[in-house]
């Protein structure tokens, strides 16, 4: 869903947005065609928030909302956490995740989102993983690791705890998303580990800090960690099963839904048997699914790739960066282009590995 009005310096009011209940991204793109700005609509009367269109039932939300919230109070908090948020108006937001049909309008992080991040693979199965299901969480999140993907799931107990940490032990990036505000770590038994995804990658949720971890949280942000994904591989998964869940939304989000075959006399086995039946991809091992991506090649680019500029635009914005960071309003000013063409082109030389964007529309030289 494209936002492209009310910028990243609107961050407090869309993290208030954010905290009202029964406003989504519909919404929020809707008052700010409206208003011109969220910060314009967060302060608007209800007489013209009802003109905007605003149902009576979340007109009521907002005007509760606002008068108990203090936005500093919730920024200085969400800063003293180590937390830092992207929102729908964020160049850095996820593309893949925009592009679902039930966007997180503000997402909470801690460690980093990069645009290697793309090129990410779920890993997902069941709590209580056999022998068997150990062992292959364990290659699928080495495999995929050591090619260049980001290994993401939910940091659960069994099959997500085990493909993170194998993804770590790899070198390689690793991405979870919790079922509960980041200043809460669940099971409590992996803070260890989430410590280590920091350093390697990031904890994200669009549950505001202080939500604990309710059973109902943890179906919703199942469509997050298939929509940050390619596709997503399925390890053991009985018949009523979060990882069947997740394949619902990886499929209608159209992501390819990968199955690991398993015993038939295996309980734990029952949901992949099932998802292969339905047309899932059978992967035995990492470069099936690499091969189905077409990923394979992934990391003999990484390695064999030359940092070169393709076109005069490309040519003109490296000479303008060199190690130290410079705001994008800067590079603009400098070259003469327009914001919208160098956002875009500053978005296709990170992929390229050219530039490095370090926080807050800030580049410099890859």
């Amino acid at each position: 869903m494209p936002i492209s009005e009310g910028g990243a310096t609107e961050t407090p009011y869309w993290l208030g947005f954010h905290l009202v209940p029964g406003i989504g991204a519909t919404r929020l793109a809707r008052l700010i065609e409206h208003f011109g700005s969220l910060e314009r609509a967060w302060h608007a009367t209800p007489a013209a928030l009802r003109a905007s269109g605003l149902g009576e039932r979340a007109l009521d939300s907002l005007v509760t909302t606002r008068a108990r919230l203090s936005l500093d109070v919730e920024m200085q908090r969400v800063e003293r956490d180590g937390v830092h948020l992207l929102t729908l108006a964020h160049d850095e937001y996820p593309r893949l995740l925009r592009e679902i049909s039930s966007p997180p309008t503000v997402l909470y992080v801690r460690g980093s989102l990069t645009p290697e991040d793309e090129n990410a693979v779920a890993i997902v199965g069941t709590r209580r993983v056999t022998s068997y299901g150990r062992e292959m969480s364990r290659r699928f999140g080495m495999e995929l690791a050591t090619s260049g993907v980001t290994v993401v799931s939910g940091l659960a107990r069994g099959v997500d705890g085990i493909a993170h940490s194998a993804a770590l032990d790899a070198g390689g990036r690793t991405i979870a998303v919790l079922g509960c505000g980041l200043d809460t770590i669940y099971p409590p038994e992996h803070r260890a580990l989430a410590e280590r995804i920091v350093e390697q990658g990031a904890l994200v949720s669009e549950f505001s800090l202080g939500t604990t971890p309710e059973a109902a949280n943890f179906p919703v942000r199942n469509r997050i960690i298939s929509g940050l994904s390619l596709g997503i591989v399925v390890i053991e998964a009985p018949m009523k099963s979060g990882a069947l869940i997740t394949s619902n939304f990886a499929a209608d989000q159209g992501r390819t839904v990968f199955a690991v075959p398993g015993s038939a006399l295996s309980n734990a086995s029952a949901g992949t048997i099932q998802l292969l039946r339905d047309g899932a991809t059978v992967a035995a091992n990492g470069n099936d699914v690499l091969s189905a991506l077409n990923l394979g090649t992934r990391q003999v680019e990484m390695e064999t790739r030359q940092l070169l500029p393709s076109n005069d635009v490309e040519r003109t914005v490296l000479l303008l960066l060199t190690g130290e960071p410079k705001h994008i309003d800067e590079i603009a000013i400098e070259s003469g282009l327009q914001i919208g063409t160098l956002s875009a082109q500053l978005l296709q030389m990170q992929l390229k590995g050219l530039v490095r964007n370090v926080g807050t529309q800030h580049y410099v030289r890859g």
